[in-house]
């Protein structure tokens, strides 16, 4: 077996060159020529000597560019620019070994906690700077495969356009602007505030909490633990830390992405996370990654903590700002962007796909009625049997309608409502309250990120607006929200499935953005039985 080394690719021409060996140092840094259009790393060799390798990417003046890690389970890390520039002259790429070990190990030993990867992928952050107007309508004109639809608009205030100053990619559905971006990391603030601000990220992660992001999951896997995946924050980048455990017990948040063994899915946004309490299992599905869009299926079992990749039998495209909710053990995929070719622009699904686990397989089932149009940014809830689709957008539309899907039926019809019902939105989110109720809250309406507040009664069929101080200073999008039973003391040995049904709910909110560039990590909670009454 050969030692134990890190190599380096320059472009798809350029053939690996060794860039450290565990023998002769433990840190080293290799400049990257300008031109540069995509770097790869990867190791090769035993994992006997050390549990992680450390990979940055500083400019001409050290500041850092990306920021990634190998590890036994991802041993290879690719970054390539999607716009029309190249790394900066001066860029420097450092390698350094840690956990180095001065004896070999027998056999692979990690610690589940002892260390806590920053990125399992990493993911380039856009440049600020100049472009040459050539170049731009070169962009402008470039094929649109990849491309994630527009905002919708639905006033006569202009739709925010996914280009903006700077380097923003295409292929990024921007649901954010990029003003003068600021980010938050606890509290959310509003960044109207006049001058020039850093042309480096300035979203930072707390070591004990999330960095603030959108287009994540947040998914219960038992009555107080909650399991965070994914997102994006400021200046188009994916998150460096995306997994997390929350407790409700104490509201604490542990990162997660080295507690399960296996390959974790790669950085996404506009993805689902669904949980089985009867498998106790995580299903994450679709979802994309600048050009990239993702069809795949990703199971973390929560008992045994492996993540395993699903080779499914069946076809189902990507997609990504779909809904998927559990019923009867299936997941079922409703709506969605999936990617088309040029000249047409990224277009919605109207249609509905299922998984079944079992027999890993996805079909797409008859289904009557009066079907939805497509969309996607859509919320979706599972009561009474049905499956009810709120709201969404496909552009230029943005909807505020109710459709219902009677699953013994395999039915669409559309809910005639009462009461005073939600403007039209989407990446806005929904939880169920009870048996018969499902709260929304917030979402975009194509020009401002809303903070409004609703509950749906489907044995009415009636809108109930809220007005909560928590809920209604801060607009946000594309957040995360789900109900979870509160702290109480109880014995061990008591079955934690009447634990959850005799303890007190609480809605939790985390994370989303304001489209005014600030990016949320705070975690509001409500108690349900306050909504209710």
């Amino acid at each position: 077996m050969h030692d134990f080394g890190v190599y380096v690719v320059f472009g798809a021409a350029e053939a690996p060159r060794q860039i450290i060996n565990i023998y002769k140092s433990e840190k080293s840094s290799i400049a990257v020529k300008p031109g540069v259009q995509q770097i790869v790393l990867f190791t090769r060799g035993r994992w006997e000597k050390c549990t992680s390798v450390a990979v940055e990417l500083n400019d001409e003046s050290g500041v850092l560019i990306c920021l990634g890690k190998l590890t036994p389970f991802n041993k290879c890390i690719s970054w390539e620019i999607w716009e029309d520039g190249a790394w900066t002259d001066g860029a420097t790429l450092t390698v350094q070994l840690e956990g180095v070990k001065s004896d070999p190990d027998p056999a692979l030993t990690i610690a589940q906690n002892e260390y806590t990867p920053e990125c399992n992928t990493a993911a380039f952050v856009p440049r600020g700077g100049k472009r040459k107007r050539s170049l731009e309508k070169k962009e402008d004109n470039e094929e649109a495969t990849g491309q994630e639809n527009i905002c919708p608009n639905s006033s006569e205030k202009a739709t925010p356009h996914r280009r903006s100053r700077g380097n923003v990619r295409s292929g990024q559905a921007l649901l954010f602007p990029q003003k003068e971006e600021q980010s938050t990391a606890r509290t959310p603030q509003n960044p109207k505030t006049k001058g020039k601000q850093s042309k480096t990220p300035t979203q930072a992660a707390s070591a004990d909490s999330p960095s603030g992001r959108w287009g994540q999951t947040l998914c219960p896997i038992d009555p107080q633990t909650a399991i965070l995946i994914g997102g994006q924050g400021a200046r188009m980048q994916f998150c460096k830390d995306p997994i997390w455990k929350l407790c409700t017990e104490d509201l604490s948040w542990v990162p997660a992405e080295t507690l399960a063994e296996g390959p974790t899915p790669e950085a996404r946004m506009g993805h689902t996370a669904t949980y089985d309490p009867e498998s106790k299992r995580i299903f994450v599905f679709g979802g994309s990654k600048h050009k990239k869009w993702f069809n795949d299926v990703h199971i973390l079992d929560t008992e045994s903590w492996r993540w395993t990749m699903v080779e499914a039998q069946g076809k189902v495209p990507p997609l990504a700002y779909h809904s998927c909710t559990l019923f009867r053990g299936e997941l079922f995929v409703f709506g969605g962007v999936f990617p088309r070719p040029h000249p047409e622009p990224d277009g919605c699904s109207d249609s509905l796909y299922i998984f079944n686990p079992e027999m890993a397989i996805w079909y797409q089932p008859i289904v009557n009625g009066n079907k939805p149009a497509p969309r996607s940014g859509h919320s979706a809830c599972v009561m009474q049997g049905k499956i009810f689709i709120f709201a969404g957008w496909d552009t230029p539309v943005c909807f505020n309608d109710m459709f219902q899907l009677d699953l013994c039926l395999m039915e669409f019809s559309a809910v005639q409502t009462s009461g005073s019902a939600p403007s039209p939105r989407s990446w806005h989110d929904c939880a169920a309250l009870n048996d018969t109720r499902f709260l929304v809250h917030g979402g975009y309406n194509g020009n401002d990120a809303l903070s409004d507040t609703f509950i749906f009664d489907t044995d009415t069929s009636c809108w109930t607006s809220l007005t909560l101080p928590q809920l209604t200073t801060v607009p946000r999008a594309g957040h995360s929200i789900i109900t979870m039973a509160t702290a109480c003391t109880k014995d061990a040995t008591d079955d934690q499935d009447q634990l959850l049904e005799s303890s007190p709910q609480t809605l939790l909110i985390f994370g989303g953005g304001d489209n005014e560039g600030s990016f949320f990590s705070d975690l509001i909670t409500i108690p349900v039985k306050e909504l209710c009454e």
